[in-house]
């Protein structure tokens, strides 16, 4: 039962991942970079142009997205130009908006 479930799980994952991928390549590029993970539930993304995410993350909760600051993930030498973004959260569907909102917003940072 629980091989199942997990199965189940990873199935949906990968569907949400395949599609901040998809999204992230259409909006995303010359914005940010990004290793497309191979398990877990967040992508990183580091900003291209120094931009700072926690100074760009009340512009993004306007537009109606979120992400995670990666700066406070750093033990030393922290890197405020980088991001987490969650895909398990939220429907494939509404990824592609989320997304593009962001990519609006960093545009305009």
């Amino acid at each position: 039962m629980l091989e199942g479930h997990v199965d189940a799980i990873r199935a949906r994952y990968r569907t949400h991942r395949d599609a901040m991928a998809a999204a992230l390549d259409r909006h995303m590029t010359g914005l940010a970079t990004w290793t497309r993970p191979v398990g877990g539930m967040f992508f990183w993304l580091e900003l291209t142009r120094g931009v700072d995410a926690m100074e760009v993350l009340p512009k993004a909760i306007e537009a109606g997205v979120a992400f995670v600051p990666g700066a406070p993930f750093y033990a030393q030498g922290a890197r405020p130009d980088t991001l987490r973004l969650s895909f398990v959260t939220v429907p494939p569907e509404k990824i592609e908006a989320g997304v593009a909102a962001l990519a609006g917003v960093l545009r305009t940072a």
